[in-house]
């Protein structure tokens, strides 16, 4: 249980360091901005057509007396949105970390510089992980999807769709939005989508320690912005444990302030884009 209050712990701690490095936290912010401009929109739109949609995929309920065809339609429509949530939440990290990539993938390297020892590159063409970073996400969030039909047909349980559903649904959600964030400081370390799994679910506890108080703040509107950098930069910190690199690390003596737009030994960030050397999705999550 000690894994759950560490996970939190890195979640605090990439809050704070973007806190005290404020270019940073301001570089940052640009991705998620974009990205929720278009995320509101589509739910807008969404809004506007979801009791059509669930009056569409219950032609059966057309003849039932009032008030119990709108009982079932409202049931399933909050269902829906609940799906909807569950899906967009991992769906809204993806896509800014992909919109971000070099954004993000340049502070993390500033967190790796200020906490000491060696600062990863990829060392792939632009072009490359973007297809990769791609690739990836779309593999997580097809799962995603998956477990998010799963956990929809399960809420038709009494009780239990109603308690333990939606305990699970955080648990699944948490999980994977760790993983899309941990795999920026991952990735550059030449860690696959195929070993990633594995290494977040030894330590599962600590990743959902991570990720589920960050999926609950997502779901305030506008939240997700401002934590995404502090996100990132936490997910650094625990990828960093993950991998042993922050065993005996000391204090650093690079200077985890550099200007934005400039990545290790001066790197200029390119168009944006994604990293992730890809591999076979394992199982289970």
């Amino acid at each position: 249980m000690r894994d759950l209050g560490v996970g939190f712990g890195y979640l605090v701690k990439g809050q704070r360091w973007v806190g005290a490095h404020g270019r940073w936290f301001g570089f940052g912010l640009l991705p998620g901005l974009v990205t929720l401009v278009l995320y509101a929109a589509a739910l807008i739109g969404l809004s506007y057509g979801a009791d059509d949609l669930i009056s569409w995929a219950t032609p059966f309920a057309d003849d039932w007396s009032s008030p119990w065809q709108g009982l079932f339609r409202g049931f399933l429509t909050a269902l829906f949105f609940a799906l909807v949530l569950f899906v967009a939440v991992i769906a809204f990290t993806a896509v800014t970390l992909l919109v971000g990539q070099p954004f993000y993938e340049s502070l993390s390297e500033a967190v790796d510089r200020s906490e000491g020892g060696d600062v990863p590159e990829s060392g792939l063409p632009l072009l490359r992980e973007l297809w990769i970073s791609a690739r990836d996400s779309l593999r997580i969030l097809g799962r995603v999807v998956l477990y998010g039909v799963l956990l929809f047909a399960l809420g038709f349980i009494p009780v239990v769709g109603q308690t333990v559903v939606p305990v699970l649904g955080f648990c699944v959600s948490g999980f994977f939005l760790t993983e899309e964030l941990t795999a920026v400081a991952l990735q550059r370390r030449g860690i696959e989508l195929a070993q990633r799994l594995p290494l977040l679910r030894r330590r599962r506890l600590l990743t959902l320690g991570f990720g589920v108080p960050l999926t609950l703040a997502f779901l305030v509107p506008f939240v997700a912005v401002f934590l995404m950098p502090g996100a990132v930069a936490g997910a650094t910190l625990m990828a960093r444990d993950l991998t042993g690199a922050g065993a005996g690390a000391g204090a650093g003596t690079g200077s985890g302030d550099a200007e934005p737009g400039s990545g290790p030994a001066g790197r200029t960030v390119p168009a944006p884009g994604g990293s992730a050397p890809a591999g076979d999705v394992p199982r289970d999550w």
